[in-house]
């Protein structure tokens, strides 16, 4: 009888851990999803400036150099042009995804669909530096937040562990 107490009190303090710890991961993960993204912008900057590439093609390329979540957006925009504008196939493409960043995060990235194939090369390439920018903002912001909300949700889930285990005793 006293092993299985031992048994289950483990096994709630540790999926009591295991909750902090997957909680913590979003914000790791949406730190690398906006570094992803800022890298994608910078691959999109390049191929607009020397290939002369439509949008749709240059997003897939795009999609298959990037990382899986950032590449479903890609993907998804690529294919949303194909039948309505490359502003609002961005858009779109945006709002499908399960992504990690937040709602400040998308509309920053939203802004890129204000010019994207409305002006020529240099307004787009402006557009899309404009964007970076905003995203190297977000990214610092992330970072922050990552480093007080990561630690703090691990720690926060073994204390509720122990917490739970003290109680139940």
């Amino acid at each position: 009888m006293l092993i299985i107490k031992i048994i289950i009190y483990s096994f709630i303090f540790l999926s009591c851990s295991l909750i902090g710890i997957l909680i913590s991961r979003k914000y790791v993960n949406r730190v690398n999803e906006l570094k992803e993204f800022k890298n994608a912008l910078n691959i999109f900057k390049t191929k607009i400036r020397y290939t002369y590439e439509p949008l749709p093609e240059i997003f897939s390329e795009i999609s298959e150099t990037v990382n899986p979540n950032i590449s479903t957006v890609f993907k998804k925009a690529a294919e949303k042009m194909k039948v309505c504008a490359a502003g609002e196939a961005w858009d779109m493409a945006l709002k499908i995804e399960d992504l990690n960043i937040d709602d400040e995060d998308r509309n920053v990235l939203k802004n890129l669909s204000k010019l994207l194939g409305k002006t020529d090369i240099e307004g787009q390439l402006n557009q899309i530096e404009m964007t970076s920018d905003f995203l190297d903002k977000q990214i610092r912001k992330a970072e922050i937040q990552k480093d007080k909300s990561e630690k703090m949700y691990r720690t926060l889930g073994m204390i509720m562990g122990m917490v739970i285990v003290i109680i139940l005793v």
